[in-house]
């Protein structure tokens, strides 16, 4: 059974930072590509960070330069370090995994943790 447990959500002022962890189990988690997802209140689910298997990096423009997303094969976990947050970073995120193979493409979702930026 694939399990994708975040942690590390709350409530912080602007400016402040926080870091996400995404703790994978029932995959084998260096195959994957892992993400990082946000979706706030009236708004479509959007790709904030994402890493692949082999290490490169993308991120959304809104959060470049302050997100850094990594990962750690060994313990199985992907972060998302925020840096100099604002209102608008607030909403649910998510992590995800993703492997295309030639079977096709599978996806697994976590189940989400709060981030509220806010004075």
């Amino acid at each position: 059974q694939v399990q994708l447990v975040e942690s590390g959500g709350g409530l912080v002022q602007p400016g402040g930072s926080l870091r996400l962890s995404c703790a994978a189990s029932g995959i084998i988690f260096s195959f994957y590509g892992m993400g990082w997802y946000r979706q706030a209140p009236g708004k479509q689910r959007e790709l904030v960070a994402a890493i692949t298997s082999g290490g490169s990096t993308n991120y959304a423009d809104s959060v470049k330069g302050r997100f850094t997303i990594s990962r750690g094969n060994a313990k199985n976990t992907v972060y998302l370090e925020m840096n100099s947050l604002k209102p608008e970073d607030t909403a649910v995120y998510y992590c995800n995994a993703d492997i295309r193979v030639v079977a096709g493409r599978f996806e697994h979702w976590g189940q989400g943790t709060q981030v509220t930026v806010s004075s």
